[in-house]
């Protein structure tokens, strides 16, 4: 059976096994940095991890950070990032559910933009996005990453 949902707390082990997926040179925590970072996530009004649960199994997930701002008449922005989903489950329309997922909790939340960033190189996932009603060309974004951190991508 699917579910899309937002994490929970004995989620944490499945979702790492999903970021190491997507991201398999990031330094790896140790589980107290881990449980404390998830304590973190789960703790703020402003971020949402949603999953597609099939039958306990996390196949897919997305993470949506909400910014509060003074502009817009107070109205936050969300940020959609670390999209992925576990090989053997792809092609079954996953991600564009968790996607959608996201964005309907942010229009819920009051945000009045969502903006997500994707690697130059991959037109299957900028397919999706625009599937699901991103465009390209209204805004250009800009990355700076952290030199101290070298290491990480």
């Amino acid at each position: 059976m699917e579910i899309i949902r937002c994490c929970q707390v004995s989620d944490l082990a499945a979702l790492r096994e999903l970021y190491a997926e997507l991201r398999p040179h990031d330094p790896v925590l140790s589980d107290s940095q881990a449980m404390n970072s998830w304590q973190d996530i789960l703790n703020s009004p402003h971020t949402k991890i949603i999953v597609a649960d099939i039958d306990g199994v996390l196949a897919s997930t997305c993470q949506l950070g909400l910014v509060p701002t003074m502009t817009n008449g107070g109205q936050p922005f969300g940020i959609i990032e670390h999209v992925v989903t576990s090989p053997q489950y792809r092609r079954q329309g996953l991600s564009q559910k968790v996607i959608e997922k996201a964005l309907s909790l942010a229009w819920e939340m009051g945000c009045y933009k969502v903006m997500l960033l994707s690697g130059e190189n991959w037109p299957e996932a900028h397919h999706l996005y625009e599937k699901v009603g991103f465009q390209s060309g209204i805004e250009r974004g800009f990355v700076i990453k952290n030199p101290l951190n070298s290491g990480s991508g």
